[in-house]
């Protein structure tokens, strides 16, 4: 057990160097030690990507708020907030995690959208809330200039 913690504890320390070099790439090992369905696989990397969990697109006349870097690390979450403006918060309906699969966090959902709409300009600040499997909590605002996409 304890072995297989410092196996995975090393391993995502790859991936932060990785990140921090620009570098990352996911190998065999690296899938071997664990399929980032937990809390603990997948923390460490959404603490380090922060800054893009959520992006904003203006597009056909409406803002839409993208949670597609969310969705490909859904696995090891229990749920997604968010509020727009300071508003009250809504929930963002991910699909489930294929756990008993090769690739749990595949993205299959063909009914769903990974973005929510909202009229032109109108998304000044987002706030988003993720709560891990363990339940520990981490929140994030975000203003329009920081998400927008070009």
């Amino acid at each position: 057990m304890l072995l297989k913690m410092l196996k995975k504890q090393l391993v995502l320390a790859g991936i932060f160097t990785s990140l921090a070099t620009g570098t990352l790439t996911l190998s065999t090992e690296t899938a071997a030690a664990g399929q980032f369905t937990t809390a603990d696989e997948v923390r460490p990397i959404l603490e380090a990507t922060k800054g893009t969990w959520v992006a904003l697109r203006e597009y056909d006349g409406q803002d839409l708020l993208y949670f597609t870097h969310l969705l490909a690390w859904r696995c090891g979450l229990e749920g997604v907030r968010y509020s727009i403006n300071g508003g009250a918060q809504q929930v963002f309906d991910a699909e489930p995690c294929y756990e008993d699969e090769a690739q749990p966090n595949a993205i299959k959902a063909t009914d769903a959208l990974p973005f929510v709409r909202f009229d032109l300009k109108s998304v000044n600040t987002v706030d988003v809330q993720l709560t891990y499997d363990d339940g520990q909590v981490a929140d994030v605002q975000f203003e329009r200039a920081g998400i927008l996409m070009n």
